[in-house]
C-alpha cells in the first residue's frame, strides 16, 4: 500500500493512542491501559522523541491524517547485543488492507537510516497471528521463543523475530 506514511508522535496524537488502546488491540499487551496510563504512554512517545530514547509514528494515510495506528522502535539490548525493538498497532477498522506492512517497511527504513548496523526485532506474543505473519513476511528471522513480562506481573511466551542488519553495514 503506496498511500501509508509515517509522522513522527505529536503533542495531537493523545486521541490516536486513546483509539489503540481498545480491548481487541491490546488482548497481546496485557489489556487496554487507564486513562493516566495512556497520558504517561502519549507523554514517553514524545518524550522518545526530545531526548533520542525512541522513534515513535502516528500511521497515517491521505484519507486519515489523524492517524490510523502507531509504529516505533527504541533500542534494546538482549544479552549483550544491541538491537533496536519494533512495536505496532493498527486500528481494528483498518485492518487487513495492508497498512501495517506498508508501516513496517517505512519503519525498517527509518531504523536502517537511525543505525544501519543495528538490527531490528519484533517479540509478538506466540499466539498472535497477525503479527507473527507480518514479521515473517517483512523478511525477519525467527529467533526462537522467549518469556516476556508484560505489563508487569504477566509472563507470556513471546516470538523472537530479528531483522538482521544490512550486510555492508557490519563490515
Amino acid at each position: 500500500m503506496s498511500d501509508v506514511s509515517l509522522r513522527p508522535w505529536s503533542d495531537d496524537d493523545l486521541d490516536l493512542l486513546r483509539r489503540t488502546n481498545a480491548p481487541e488491540l491490546t488482548a497481546n499487551l496485557g489489556g487496554p491501559e487507564s486513562d493516566e496510563q495512556v497520558a504517561t504512554r502519549h507523554e514517553r512517545y514524545l518524550r522518545g522523541w526530545r531526548d533520542g530514547s525512541s522513534q515513535m509514528y502516528a500511521i497515517t494515510t491521505p484519507d486519515h491524517p489523524e492517524g490510523v495506528g502507531a509504529i516505533g522502535f527504541w533500542p534494546r539490548d538482549e544479552g549483550g547485543r544491541a538491537l533496536f525493538e519494533a512495536g505496532w498497532t493498527v486500528v481494528a477498522a483498518h485492518q487487513g488492507h495492508g497498512i501495517a506492512r506498508a508501516a513496517l517497511d517505512l519503519l525498517v527504513a527509518e531504523a536502517r537510516a537511525a543505525d544501519p548496523a543495528r538490527a531490528l526485532a519484533a517479540y509478538p506474543r506466540v499466539d498472535n497471528e497477525a503479527s507473527n505473519a507480518l514479521c515473517r513476511r517483512a523478511g525477519f528471522v525467527l529467533e526462537g521463543v522467549e518469556e516476556f513480562e508484560y505489563p508487569k506481573g504477566t509472563w507470556l511466551a513471546s516470538n523472537v523475530w530479528v531483522l538482521p542488519p544490512e550486510a555492508d553495514a557490519t563490515a
